[in-house]
């Protein structure tokens, strides 16, 4: 269309990607959009460089890894350090078996957070995204949500 802007990138469109109750993924996995995960993951979930992304472990959901992203809402398990760079929700069901970075928490009643609660500003954020980038792209084939989902 003539004179709309287009975002670049592969993430910069968003959508939303589920993972299903049955399906298991080995790999990193790189996203952009909303990720709702009810299946298990073994390997860091992370949002795109600059995504507008949330990602939602859902009750039965279970991940083996490091999950980041700016707005992260946990009703399942996870087994890894935490990073929220804007939003993190814990719900009833929510387990964390490692670190809770974040900016804004909300915790609901029942939720568990085995490991450190921490608080970050503006500046840490910045420096975890750069130290994020720096690891993604050490990362030989990260699994691409947006590619799961094509093919």
């Amino acid at each position: 269309m003539l004179g709309s802007k287009k975002k670049e990138g592969v993430f910069a469109a968003g959508g939303h990607t589920l993972f299903d109750r049955a399906l298991e993924i080995e790999g990193n996995i790189k996203f952009g959009g909303v990720l709702d995960i009810q299946g298990k993951v073994t390997g860091s979930i992370c949002a795109e460089d600059d995504a507008d992304a949330t990602i939602r472990i859902q009750e039965h959901g279970e991940v083996f890894g490091e999950v980041s992203a700016p707005e992260v809402i946990i009703n399942g398990k996870v087994h890894g350090d935490v990073f929220s760079s804007k939003l993190l929700q814990l719900a009833s069901q929510a387990v964390v078996n490692g670190n809770v970075n974040y900016k804004v928490i909300e915790m609901v009643k029942g939720a568990e957070v085995n490991g450190n609660l921490v608080h970050i500003e503006d500046a840490e954020v910045k420096d975890f995204k750069k130290a994020q980038s720096e690891q993604q792209s050490a990362n030989s084939h990260p699994v691409s949500a947006a590619k799961a989902v094509k093919g």
